[in-house]
């Protein structure tokens, strides 16, 4: 599926998804909660279920699905690298982001002593905060915070040079915020960083599946994303830059390997799962163009963000016509995922989402989406959060046609 310069080859990429033929009250599904995990590609289902079909084995087996086994993982970590613009042996995997981003976390505050300090952000997925906050109260290490202004939905940025000095250890930062799709100056914030001697873990979950990712000009030391986001299982990835995962003393059992990556993959991995992740890979890449996987992944992220823009675009143009609607977006010249975050006056969150799932068969969500902080301080917490429709490549202007249709209807009915 190679992508042309006239047209994003959407019907070649719906029939890979095997759940948009699902059916609801009478009507096709339409999935506009990629934020909170996309649709599984076929290609990637297909490789979970050969791995189990084939036999599943442990590892150091001296036996063919051992060894089979091996490569798998082997291959995974080498298509996640090409993703995130890393080499194969700074990967790990593990049950989600959440739990490597504690456990790094963990084997961090090893070395860090009271009156140490962390700097975290207030538009940030919890995930990217709690692990960092953890450890500072253990450690008796002081946490500072980046600002969000609320009425921009953007980091407030001119006092990095207060807020991370010589004392600083670890700057947690999102590249995108999964609430309202802000994606923030990364380059920036490492650059002061490591100006500081500080160490930089980025969450780039939500944005993994809408921008091409490169490790090293982010200046990232921690990179943090998920398989279950960019079309693939419920798998955890961490890449950590290979000098400062070799020193890493992460809590593990005995006899388990001290090497990289291996070390911070407690436990028997989700083999099944981690056979899906290539496939979902080069399902990103087959919409490139390009003579190694990497450009094809480039390229790829191009036509996708394109297409992506083109149908968030229109979401926002015509609720921000909606006199009811209330759009939580960052002004047009700041970058965004194609995640719409808004609320509607009269009619909670909820009651939006559970309506425009009978009526209509569209999924979207409800919630803080782990945002809270962002959330509290824009005064909506307690009363349901937001409603978020985010797009992905399989998503279409009809789809979002009927959307706008039924918010539309939804508003002129209070």
């Amino acid at each position: 599926m190679t992508q042309t310069t006239h047209s994003f080859p959407i019907e070649a990429v719906r029939q890979q998804f095997p759940a948009l033929q699902r059916m609801y009250n009478g009507k096709r599904a339409i999935y506009l909660d990629g934020p909170g995990g996309s649709q599984v590609v076929k290609g990637s289902m297909d490789a979970i279920y050969a791995y189990m079909a084939n036999g599943g084995a442990n590892l150091h087996g001296s036996f063919p699905s051992s060894r089979e086994t091996e490569a798998i993982i082997a291959e995974a970590k080498e298509a996640a690298a090409q993703l995130l613009g890393a080499k194969a042996e700074e990967v790990a995997f593990g049950a989600n982001m959440t739990t490597l981003a504690f456990a790094v976390a963990r084997a961090l505050g090893r070395n860090w002593q009271p009156g140490d300090e962390l700097v975290v952000s207030e538009l940030d997925h919890r995930a990217n905060v709690d692990p960092w906050l953890t450890i500072a109260a253990d450690r008796g290490m002081t946490v500072r915070w980046i600002k969000v202004n609320p009425a921009t939905l953007t980091l407030d940025l001119d006092d990095l040079d207060s807020l991370i000095t010589d004392k600083t250890r670890l700057v947690a930062v999102g590249l995108a915020s999964n609430a309202v799709g802000t994606i923030n100056d990364i380059s920036l914030l490492s650059a002061k960083a490591r100006q500081a001697g500080a160490l930089v873990a980025v969450d780039a979950v939500h944005a993994a599946p809408h921008l091409f990712i490169d490790r090293d000009r982010l200046g990232a030391d921690i990179l943090f994303c998920s398989a279950y986001k960019f079309f693939g299982p419920h798998v955890g990835i961490a890449v950590i830059r290979k000098e400062l995962f070799a020193a890493l003393q992460p809590y593990k059992l005995q006899p388990a390997p001290a090497y990289i990556p291996d070390k911070l993959e407690t436990g028997t991995q989700n083999h099944e799962g981690i056979a899906g992740i290539a496939p979902a890979i080069r399902f990103i890449a087959s919409l490139g163009s390009g003579d190694t996987l990497r450009a094809q992944i480039h390229s790829a992220f191009a036509a996708i963000e394109a297409y992506e823009n083109r149908l968030a675009e229109q979401i926002r143009t015509e609720l921000a016509r909606m006199e009811a609607v209330t759009l939580y977006q960052a002004a047009d010249d700041v970058a965004k995922t194609p995640t719409i975050a808004f609320r509607i006056k009269g009619i909670s969150p909820q009651q939006v989402c559970e309506h425009m799932a009978e009526q209509y068969a569209i999924f979207i969500a409800d919630g803080d989406f782990y945002a809270s902080t962002l959330a509290d301080k824009l005064g909506i917490n307690e009363d349901g959060g937001w409603v978020r429709a985010g797009l992905a490549p399989y998503n279409t202007a009809e789809e979002i046609d009927l959307f706008v249709s039924g918010i539309r209807k939804l508003v002129q009915g209070l």
